[in-house]
């Protein structure tokens, strides 16, 4: 079965920092395309980041370019999201997503909350 448990998600004032985490199962986690989206209230779901299967290449909304990172450890089937300098703009669910080809698996997401 699946899974995509996202975790580290809260509350953090304007400039503050989270770091969030994707544990993943059921799948050849090592093979798959790995990012980031995020969801505002009212707003369409947007990609945030993205990592390729071996973490050789990444990609970032220009959005967050500069202050988010996205890392994974293959070893661990788990995918980070560093996230500084946040600002309101952020506040958001965000998801973790999997990606091989037709193959697209989506975890329940966490919520993301940046006010003083």
């Amino acid at each position: 079965q699946v899974q995509l448990v996202e975790s580290g998600g809260g509350l953090v004032q304007p400039g503050g920092s989270l770091r969030l985490s994707c544990a993943a199962s059921g799948f050849t986690f090592s093979s798959y395309f790995m990012s980031w989206y995020r969801q505002a209230p009212g707003k369409e779901r947007e990609l945030v980041a993205t990592i390729t299967s071996a973490g050789g290449t990444t990609n970032y909304a220009d959005s967050v370019k500069g202050r988010f990172t996205i890392s994974r450890d293959n070893a661990k089937n788990t995918v980070y999201l560093q996230m500084n300098s946040l600002k309101s703009e952020d506040t958001a669910v965000y998801y973790c997503n999997a990606n091989y080809g037709a193959r697209n698996y989506w975890g329940k997401g966490t919520l993301v909350t940046v006010s003083s």
